[in-house]
């Protein structure tokens, strides 16, 4: 069963969600943050502070801490879907959305894959629309300070990532293909629930 999901986000980032089942796509999405306080989400906290609700939208600006999907919809596991973000970034914001993660205390998260978010933190080429060391981009997709939209879709084993209505990854995951031995827990089958990462530079 397919989900479509959107959300609202600013940084350093800031962002807008919502999801719904394929069935119920015509009659709209179903929203994962309502836009006044984060219920629903759980942070791990390492840096305290880094995620906040202000006009709406979820505000992302700090080190390294991710913030994770935790609420009633779908019991916070999806497999197929579609999710949809509203994005804007500041100089050198570097942030990430994880799909098919778990919740964790502390670290990178282990489980799932990161779509890239980084208009302008040169240190990491990895850009926007990168589905983060599997697949990168490298081209500047769109400048910071712009409300952009960021569209994953995820059926079967297949990952599409759309900027702005652009497809710009695609990528299909094979059982038999060598992992790092940081990524032998990254697999879509799996499912999970969906992050979002706070890791601006110093």
């Amino acid at each position: 069963m397919k989900k479509l999901i959107s959300f609202t986000a600013v940084a350093s980032m800031a962002i807008a969600l919502f999801t719904a089942r394929a069935e119920e796509a015509k009659d709209g999405w179903v929203s994962l943050f309502n836009g006044k306080d984060l219920s629903g989400w759980k942070s791990n906290e390492e840096v305290p502070g880094v995620f906040t609700v202000q006009d709406g939208a979820l505000r992302v600006k700090g080190g390294r801490a991710h913030i994770f999907y935790a609420g009633d919809v779908h019991g916070a596991k999806f497999r197929n879907f579609e999710f949809k973000a509203k994005v804007l970034t500041k100089k050198n914001a570097n942030s990430g959305i994880y799909f098919a993660t778990a919740f964790q205390k502390s670290g990178w998260p282990a489980k799932g894959y990161e779509c890239q978010v980084n208009n302008s933190f040169d240190a990491d080429p990895r850009r926007t629309g990168s589905l983060y060391a599997i697949k990168d981009v490298k081209e500047k997709l769109v400048p910071d300070d712009q409300w952009f939209d960021y569209h994953i879709k995820v059926v079967g084993d297949n990952v599409t990532i759309a900027i702005n209505g652009k497809t710009v990854t695609e990528y299909t995951e094979k059982a038999t293909e060598q992992r790092d031995a940081d990524k032998q827990e990254r697999w879509i089958k799996d499912g999970g629930t969906f992050a979002f990462q706070a890791h601006d530079p110093g």
